[in-house]
């Protein structure tokens, strides 16, 4: 089999004990961004892996989703973040820059700026790496949508946020999402192909939540490892962990099911249903 990761830190929880050798994945990871993992689900050239719950929306058919397994926050989720120059009410016909990386973000951010702060901007495709701070001073744009381990950075670096910085308004789409709706978002699911067999989409699973049980027990240590990695401090790290859930309970597929409901209403999928792996 050929199973899928991303290679944000948001990720080392549930791949941790996988990389250690602690737990067996019984197949070959192939790692990339949101962007390029939903690609390659969505051709059929992998068959198990950690999609943007947008692939999952746009072709529910097509997936099984891997119960009790997802990276869902209930309120700041620290990593997916709009930076701005002006208050987001302000930027209508104003220059956004937008993540390639994440199909997820830029459809939540889409239904915020439509339905929560009445504003239509014009949206740019970016690069979501991006955390260079006098790149972005340079650059002609208003807002960027940064996510990941760059939102992570750019978060901590002086004269970024705040009175005084390049982007004094800053908004966390998980933190908006749960002021707007009350719900915790889904940001990512674990999926499977249909087509791909059910004893191995169900080992793998059992692989995975072994693998995630392990990590979320050992913290301490992904903190470390993620400090070194976006480049931020042990105790941002923790603090980030701590804001994310990996399962996928009952509240979870509730703030799921209502973004899928709200993507459906405004004409952005149609109408997707929620299938699980099962024995």
């Amino acid at each position: 089999m050929r199973i899928g990761r991303i290679p944000y830190i948001n990720c080392f929880p549930v791949y941790g004990a996988v990389d250690r050798d602690i737990v067996r994945l019984p197949g070959e990871l192939v790692t990339g961004v949101p962007s390029h993992l939903n690609g390659l689900m969505s051709r059929g050239e992998l068959d198990i892996s950690v999609v943007s719950a947008m692939e999952y929306a746009r072709d529910s058919r097509r997936y099984l989703l891997l119960p009790d397994l997802a990276i869902s926050c209930h309120g700041p989720v620290r990593s997916v973040m709009l930076f701005s120059r002006r208050p987001a009410s302000e930027l209508t016909r104003r220059r956004v820059v937008v993540s390639r990386s994440s199909m997820t973000s830029v459809a939540l951010l889409e239904l915020l700026f439509e339905q929560v702060w009445s504003a239509r901007p014009d949206f740019v495709p970016g690069d979501a790496e991006m955390s260079d701070v006098e790149g972005f001073a340079a650059e002609e744009h208003e807002a960027r949508l940064v996510i990941g381990d760059a939102a992570l950075l750019l978060g901590s670096r002086p004269g970024v946020t705040g009175p005084g910085g390049v982007y004094p308004h800053v908004y966390d789409l998980g933190e908006e999402w749960l002021r707007w709706t009350g719900l915790p978002f889904v940001f990512a699911v674990w999926v499977a192909q249909r087509t791909t067999p059910v004893r191995e989409s169900l080992a793998a699973h059992a692989s995975l939540i072994a693998s995630r049980d392990w990590g979320l027990q050992h913290l301490d240590i992904l903190s470390q490892q993620g400090a070194e990695q976006a480049g931020v401090s042990v105790e941002a790290c923790r603090d980030y962990f701590a804001g994310l859930d990996y399962g996928l309970g009952m509240e979870y597929l509730a703030g799921l099911t209502e973004f899928f409901k709200r993507l459906s209403a405004s004409g952005r999928v149609a109408n997707p249903t929620l299938s699980f792996l099962a024995a």
